[in-house]
C-alpha cells in the first residue's frame, strides 16, 4: 500500500515538472522569435529612413521650350553619372571643330585606369580611339574612359572640371557645378533637373550629328558586347537617349529625349529609389504628356551666353532668366565670351560685382579710326563657340575666331567673237589692250628701236606708225604685188572688253529670313554645297534662292553658302532641321 502511494506521489511531481518545462520552453520560443520580428522590422525601417534619396523631375517641351512639368526642379541634387553629359558635350566641341577626330588615340594614364567601376578596364599606356570612348561613356557609363577624355583635351580632370562649370555657366545652367568628369561622389558637384533639361536640350541642338551615339543600345570593346544601361531604349516609341547615372547619395537618375511625331520632349528624374521605379516615372510622366506638346518649333536654340552674372556678397550663383522664357524682340548679338579670370581656381565665380555687359548688334567691323575712339562696351567681342541660330555673321562651326566680312564682287567674262578682216592668208596679230596716253607713249617709244624692216609694209592711207600701234589692214600682212591694188578695209572688231559686274544676288526683302549651310573655301564648294542642300530639301527649300557671299577670315577667303527667301523664323529654322537630319550644318539669321 505505501509503495503504491510513493510511486502515485512521485509520477504526480514527474507531471507537474514536465509540464512546468514544456510551458517554459515554449514562453522562451515565442518571446525569440517575436525578438527577432521586432529587430527585422526595425532594420529594415532603419534601412528605409537612410535610404532615401531627395527626388526632383521635371518635363520640358523641346518645341516650344514651356515647363509641361516640374518637382523640385531648382533643389540642388548630385548629378551621379548624368555628369557625362557635359564630358561628351565639350568633347563633341572639339570633334566639330576639327580638333580632335572619332579615330584619335587617346592614352590612357594610371589615374584614369584607378577610377571606380563602372568602367571599361583600361591599362596604364593603353590607347582608346574617341569613338570607343563615346560609346563607352554612353552605354557602360565608364568612368576611366571619361577621365581619359578629360586629360585629353584639358591635360587634367581639375582644369578638365573648371571647363565644365564655365560651359554650364555660358549655357545658363546657373545652379550646377563640376568637380570631375565622371560623376563620382563629391559633395561639392551639383545640379538641378532643369539644369539637367537645359543641357538635355542644348547637346541636341548643338551637335545633331553625334548626338546619335546616345541611341547606341550596345557595342562590342575588346570582343566584349556591352549594353546601354538605358532601359527605355527600344521599348518607348520615339525614345532616343541621353543618359542614367546613380550613386547612393543621388538616387537614380535619368535624362530622357523622346521625338514623337512632330512632338519633342525632354523629361528628368532625380533621386529614384530603384532602377525600376526611375523608369516607371519616366514612362508615366512622358505618357501623360506627349500629347501636350507643341507640334511646331516656336522657341530660338540654345546659345552660349558669355555673359555671366557674378555673386556679390556669397559663392551661390545668381538667379539667371530661364531659358524657356522668348524675349517680345530679339536681335543678332555677339556676346562676349567668359574669361578664366571670371572664375577662382576652384571654377566658382569669382566674389566680385561686374556691371550687365553691353552688347552691340552684329555689324560689319568699323574702320581703324572708328575703332580708336569706340569704347569697350561698343566694340564687338568675339564670337563664342556655340551655335548662335539668328547670328548676322556666323563662325565657322566650332571656330572661335570673329570673322572680317570683306565685299567682294563676282566677275563673270564673255568673251565677244573675234574676226580677222582678211581676203589673204591669216595670221596672228599681236593683243592690243586699251591703256592709258602715258603708256601708249612709252609703248611707242619702246617699239620704235625695232627695225622697220621687221615690220610688215603699211599701207599709208591706214593708221599711224609702222603697224603695232597703227591700224594695220590684214591685207597688209601678205606681202602682195605692188601693182596689185589694195582692197578697201573692212571694219575689224574690237575685241570684247572684260566688265567687271556684280553677281546677281536676289532681292532680299529687310527682316526676312536666310539660312547659311556653309562657308567654303572655293565658290565652287559653295555652289556644290548650295546644290546638295537643295536635293536633300527640295520640299522646303523650293522656293528658296540660292547665292552666295564671300568673307575674309585672316588670311582665307570663304564663300557662305545661303539661301533667302524666307518669310518668317519658323520657315527658316524648319529648313534648317531637315538638313541637319541629312548632316548639313545650318542656321537660321535674319536679314
Amino acid at each position: 500500500m505505501f509503495r503504491a502511494i510513493v510511486a502515485s506521489s512521485r509520477g504526480r511531481r514527474l507531471f507537474v515538472l514536465g509540464l512546468v518545462t514544456a510551458v517554459a520552453a515554449t514562453t522562451f520560443t515565442t518571446d525569440f522569435a517575436e525578438a527577432k520580428r521586432r529587430h527585422g522590422k526595425r532594420k529594415a525601417h532603419h534601412a528605409r529612413v537612410v535610404y532615401a534619396p531627395p527626388f526632383s523631375s521635371i518635363i520640358v517641351d523641346g518645341n516650344s521650350g514651356a515647363t509641361l512639368q516640374a518637382n523640385n526642379a531648382d533643389a540642388p541634387r548630385f548629378p551621379a553619372s548624368l555628369t557625362k553629359i557635359m564630358t561628351l558635350y565639350l568633347l563633341f566641341e572639339r570633334l566639330e571643330s576639327g580638333r580632335m577626330k572619332l579615330d584619335t588615340e587617346m592614352r590612357v594614364s594610371e589615374y584614369a585606369s584607378e577610377q571606380a567601376p563602372t568602367k571599361l578596364g583600361l591599362r596604364p599606356g593603353q590607347t582608346i580611339r574617341v569613338e570607343d570612348a563615346i560609346k563607352g561613356l554612353v552605354t557602360r557609363s565608364a568612368n576611366d574612359a571619361s577621365v581619359v577624355i578629360a586629360e585629353a583635351i584639358a591635360g587634367s580632370e581639375d582644369e578638365f572640371a573648371r571647363m565644365m562649370t564655365r560651359k554650364a555657366r555660358a549655357l545658363g545652367m546657373s545652379r550646377t557645378t563640376y568637380r570631375n568628369a565622371n560623376g563620382l561622389p563629391n559633395p561639392e558637384q551639383v545640379t538641378t533637373a532643369r539644369d539637367q533639361a537645359l543641357l538635355g536640350r542644348a547637346i541636341q541642338d548643338r551637335f545633331p550629328r553625334y548626338y546619335r551615339y546616345f541611341a547606341t543600345n550596345s557595342f562590342v570593346f575588346r570582343g566584349k558586347s556591352i549594353r546601354n544601361h538605358n532601359r527605355l531604349l527600344g521599348k518607348v516609341e520615339g525614345v532616343d537617349g541621353i543618359k542614367t547615372g546613380y550613386t547612393r547619395a543621388s538616387g537614380f537618375n535619368l535624362v530622357t529625349s523622346i521625338k514623337r511625331g512632330n512632338r519633342y520632349l525632354v523629361g528628368v528624374v532625380l533621386g529614384g529609389r530603384s532602377g525600376g521605379s526611375r523608369d516607371a516615372v519616366m514612362r508615366n510622366l512622358l505618357a501623360e504628356h506627349i500629347e501636350r506638346g507643341a507640334t511646331r518649333r516656336t522657341v530660338a536654340a540654345i546659345t552660349e551666353n558669355g555673359a555671366v552674372q557674378v555673386a556679390q556678397a556669397n559663392d551661390t550663383p545668381l538667379p539667371v532668366a530661364r531659358p524657356d522664357i522668348r524675349p517680345v524682340e530679339s536681335r543678332s548679338v555677339d556676346l562676349k565670351p567668359t574669361a578664366p579670370s571670371d572664375f577662382d581656381g576652384e571654377g566658382n565665380p569669382a566674389r566680385r560685382t561686374i556691371e550687365p555687359m553691353q552688347v552691340a548688334a552684329a555689324a560689319p567691323e568699323p574702320a581703324p579710326a572708328q575703332t580708336a575712339t569706340a569704347t569697350p562696351q561698343q566694340r564687338m567681342a568675339p564670337l563664342t563657340n556655340g551655335v548662335i541660330s539668328s547670328q548676322a555673321l556666323p563662325p565657322i562651326p566650332g571656330s572661335t575666331e570673329p570673322m572680317t566680312p570683306v565685299r567682294v564682287k563676282t566677275l563673270q567674262v564673255k568673251a565677244g567673237p573675234v574676226k580677222v578682216a582678211s581676203a589673204g592668208p591669216t595670221q596672228i596679230l599681236p593683243q592690243v589692250a586699251e591703256t592709258a596716253p602715258e603708256t601708249s607713249r612709252s609703248n611707242a617709244t619702246a617699239k620704235s628701236d625695232l627695225a622697220k624692216s621687221d615690220l610688215p609694209p603699211v599701207n599709208p592711207n591706214h593708221g599711224r606708225g609702222t603697224g603695232i600701234l597703227g591700224t594695220l589692214p590684214a591685207s597688209a600682212l601678205a606681202y602682195a604685188d605692188p601693182a596689185r591694188p589694195v582692197p578697201a578695209p573692212r571694219p575689224v572688231a574690237a575685241p570684247a572688253t572684260t566688265k567687271q559686274a556684280e553677281a546677281p544676288k536676289p532681292s532680299i526683302r529687310p527682316g526676312s529670313w536666310i539660312i547659311q549651310v556653309g562657308a567654303l573655301e572655293s565658290e565652287a564648294d559653295a555652289r556644290s554645297r548650295l546644290n546638295e542642300a537643295r536635293d536633300h530639301a527640295r520640299a522646303v527649300l523650293g522656293k528658296a534662292e540660292p547665292f552666295t557671299e564671300t568673307v575674309a577670315k585672316g588670311d582665307k577667303q570663304l564663300y557662305r553658302a545661303r539661301f533667302a527667301g524666307f518669310v518668317d523664323k519658323d520657315r527658316a529654322e524648319a529648313a534648317c532641321k531637315t538638313l541637319k537630319r541629312s548632316d548639313i550644318s545650318c542656321f537660321a539669321m535674319k536679314y
